[in-house]
């Protein structure tokens, strides 16, 4: 079958949009027809450092409709409308835990870029092309995935947005109100107000935060967070001396800090803005071999914990559900984040995005 797709070729180049030929879906396989995907930072940072070598097909945060199943999938039929999140095996201790973000197979199944057998479900020509990202691939117009990746979607949700909350706006919130378990009347310090930091600002008014401190270089994106509920925003040029500009506001220090940058010099200072059993979550990707952050000693002394957050500890097909609840009820309106644009424009909207022109892309293809 002939697909559309946005494929990456090398590091630095832009992304092509090509015709591929993609698989039939085996017997435990479902093939989607793509209809948004959510831009992400992770889908940069894999095809900037090859850690996948291309040509491959990024996008792990896609929504859409079920074209085809194999024999072997019970939990969705052909025409149901899905969210894509990331795979797991529902076989190892933590998927049974509910933790499957932490599935003992989980680089096998969403990092390596071909399925766990070695071969790869798209082809330009004779060309195996890397695909199954985080179980999908969707910077495409259609994908493969798996049943424990889909999530069914509600008639009266907007399938386009459903997407982001398969792994953005699940690690931003989850990482609050799950990974954290932010205490109601509690004080936060998010740095970055991506997708990821203002859905973190989100899960804080939701689980009763009393202070939440957001600190972006955009203007804009401050204001939104404000908008949304923070208390503070933070410029970073205004506030070079992090611990004595958190200090001022909370002199005794944050009891939660969430890091989405991945940037090594503020993950050490965000430290010293911790109050004494204060944790520091950490979604960012930092650099290879980037020490944990803190000063043994001072760790001990004052009991802060510093923890390591992938997918916001979610198990998707719980909490997916449950953001969908909240964002009917206006406790998580995501949608303020997102910009569209159709697949084709992948590079345009990635330029928008490094540029805070926007907050959250979803690319769409088209198709309904």
């Amino acid at each position: 079958m002939k697909v559309k797709a946005a494929v990456a070729r090398a590091p630095e180049a832009d992304f092509t949009i090509e015709e591929l030929e993609i698989d039939e879906p085996r017997e435990d396989e479902i093939l989607v027809r793509v209809v948004g995907v959510g831009l992400c930072h992770t889908d940069l940072v894999f095809k900037a450092t090859s850690t996948i070598a291309p040509p491959a097909v990024f996008g792990h945060e896609g929504s859409g409709i079920v074209e085809k199943v194999g024999s072997a999938v019970k939990k969705v039929a052909c025409g149901d409308r899905v969210a894509i999140t990331f795979r797991s095996c529902g076989e190892c201790a933590r998927c049974k835990e509910g933790l499957p973000a932490y599935c003992h197979t989980m680089p096998m199944l969403n990092y390596a870029g071909m399925r766990p057998d070695g071969s790869k479900a798209l082809h330009c020509g004779s060309e195996d092309v890397a695909s199954n990202f985080f179980g999908q691939s969707s910077f495409a117009t259609h994908c493969i995935t798996y049943e424990r990746n889909v999530v069914k979607v509600p008639e009266d949700f907007p399938l386009e947005l459903a997407g982001p909350l398969g792994c953005g706006i699940q690690t931003g919130a989850g990482g609050i109100m799950n990974s954290l378990a932010c205490k109601r009347g509690s004080s936060l310090l998010v740095l970055g107000g991506g997708a990821v930091g203002l859905s973190a600002v989100m899960g804080a008014v939701i689980q009763g935060c009393e202070t939440i401190i957001v600190l972006e270089p955009h203007e804009e994106r401050r204001k939104l967070a404000l908008e949304l509920g923070a208390t503070h925003a933070l410029d970073p040029v205004k506030a070079k001396d992090l611990p004595a500009a958190i200090r001022e506001i909370l002199p005794i220090g944050v009891d939660y800090a969430f890091d989405t940058t991945g940037i090594p010099e503020l993950l050490q200072a965000t430290m010293g803005c911790l109050a004494p059993h204060g944790t520091l979550g950490i979604v960012g990707i930092a650099p290879p071999g980037t020490p944990v952050p803190g000063d043994l000693m001072s760790v001990v002394t004052f009991g802060h914990t510093v923890k390591g957050i992938i997918e916001g500890d979610s198990d998707p097909d719980k909490f997916i559900p449950e953001m969908i609840e909240l964002h009917r009820q206006g406790k998580l309106p995501f949608d303020r984040l997102v910009k569209t644009y159709p697949l084709d424009d992948i590079n345009h909207a990635i330029a928008d995005q490094h540029d805070g022109k926007c907050v959250k892309v979803v690319l769409l293809t088209g198709q309904d």
